[in-house]
Order: C-alpha cells, then structure tokens, then sequence
C-alpha cells in the first residue's frame, strides 16, 4: 500500500512541476495521464465540468490509514477509474483550507465523488472500494447514457 501512495506522490510532485512550467491544464494533464493525483490546493473543480467525475479524498494527514487506503483503492484499478472518467484529488492538510475544503468541508477523513455535472453525489467517513464507487457511478444517469452510447 505505502509503495502506491509513494508513487501517487511523486507523480503529484511531478506533475505540480511540469504544470508550472508548460502552464498546462489540470484537464489537459488529466488526459494525457488519467491515473495522475492532484493536489486539492491546486486544482479548480470548474476545469472538469462535463469532462470528469472528481473523487476528492481528505484527511487531517497523508499518514491516515484511510487516506492511503482510499488511495491504494483507486490506484489499484486503473481500468475503472478511466473507464468512469475519475479524477483523483487528496487534501491532507486541514491547516491550508484550499477552495474545494472550504467547499465541502468535510471532517476528519472523507471521500467526496462529484460528478461531472459538478454536484456533490457521494460523501462518506471511510474508505470504499472500487467495486461499491463503480456501482455508485454506474446507477448515475450520465454514466448510463456513457454506458449506452459504447
């Protein structure tokens, strides 16, 4: 688990840097690297407005166990987080109050899914597992109409 929350890490470090100097979208980023975890202190949800459905992960710390938890959820099953349009974004610092937590203002650990119409959908106080966020996202009306038109 700590080995994917490691390489979640680097790929945000990495990706903070290469959005700093080419001045490239987080949508654009998102495109080209799906499995890519943003920062929430850097990221406006606005930018994935029709095109994506953020799942928003907060903890007081990196170190919760939930957090690495959810992460390593996500991580983990890559074909359906793309397949879902997912897009991945930790907050676990409480002290820095970015937009999106003052926006949602969660407590202690929560995972938000928003939707790609930009309503909050899912909030829940623990961990859950890509099968029961694949069911959650798939009994959307949205996600249907994606499921019919393939």
């Amino acid at each position: 688990m700590k080995q994917l929350v490691l390489a979640a890490c680097a790929t945000l470090c990495a990706t903070s840097a290469f959005a700093e100097d080419a001045k490239t979208s987080a949508l654009e980023i998102w495109r080209d690297a799906p499995m890519t975890v943003f920062s929430a202190e850097e990221i406006d949800l606005s930018a994935f407005l029709w095109q994506a459905r953020p799942v928003v992960i907060f903890a007081n710390t990196a170190e919760d166990l939930r957090f690495q938890t959810q992460l390593e959820n996500l991580l983990s099953e890559e074909d359906d987080v793309v397949e879902r349009d997912i897009v991945i974004i930790t907050d676990t610092d409480p002290a820095v109050l970015s937009p999106i937590r003052t926006a949602l203002r969660p407590r202690d650990f929560h995972m938000v899914l928003i939707g790609k119409d930009g309503d909050v959908k899912l909030r829940k106080p623990r961990p859950w597992d890509m099968r029961e966020l694949s069911r959650a996202i798939d009994k959307m009306p949205m996600r249907k109409r994606e499921m019919g038109a393939q």
